[in-house]
């Protein structure tokens, strides 16, 4: 096990007794531990990726629970094992860089594989697989990700939502019976009840 490897695993440990997202990110950041991290990110995620160095983060970025960051794969062991590879018709392993740059938002179970490039203003949709580059002011979705909208027109909608009270708002991740009560029956009057109250 070389050195690399064993710092890895040292963080990633420290990483899974950090409670807040934002003090994860801030501890990547600290450490030097990807290429960069911005100011202002939250990073679920506990577990350092391989080849950390090459994966930069902007400011105002967030990824939530179970995004994989991947800058490599591992087809080549396959290969070269079925072909009987050796010596100079090895095939090398394939590693690449990821950049995501600011205020961008990916949802849950999404993997962004290697050689991508996500620009600025960028929501990607959870469960997706980013194999190709984002453009800047998109909203992609899907496996493979595709660009189904704008983060601007996004903004503008979601802005115009109504949400619940300003009173009931969670703290601390914390959510009052009361903010429960109402997004269910916010729920029970969009939907129609199911007999389970």
């Amino acid at each position: 096990m070389n050195i690399q490897t064993l710092k890895r695993g040292w963080h990633s440990l420290r990483l899974m007794m950090i409670f807040s997202s934002g003090d994860r990110a801030d501890y990547l950041k600290r450490h030097h531990i990807f290429y960069h991290v911005g100011d202002n990110c939250t990073i679920v995620e506990r577990k350092i990726p391989l080849y950390p160095r090459l994966i930069s983060i902007g400011n105002n970025v967030h990824l939530a629970a179970k995004v994989l960051l991947v800058p490599h794969d591992a087809i080549h062991l396959c290969l070269n094992n079925y072909a009987n590879l050796q010596g100079p018709d090895y095939i090398r392993e394939k590693i690449g860089c990821i950049e995501i740059g600011d205020n961008v938002f990916v949802g849950s179970n999404t993997t962004i594989l290697c050689d991508v490039r996500i620009g600025s203003k960028v929501i990607i949709g959870a469960g997706s697989i980013v194999n190709k580059d984002i453009p800047d002011n998109s909203i992609a979705v899907g496996v493979p990700a595709k660009v189904i909208g704008t983060f601007d027109d996004f903004f503008v909608r979601r802005k115009k939502e109504m949400t619940y009270p300003e009173h009931l708002t969670p703290y601390g991740h914390k959510m009052s019976v009361e903010l429960e009560k109402w997004c269910w029956n916010q729920m029970n009057n969009k939907k129609g009840t199911r007999g389970c109250e």
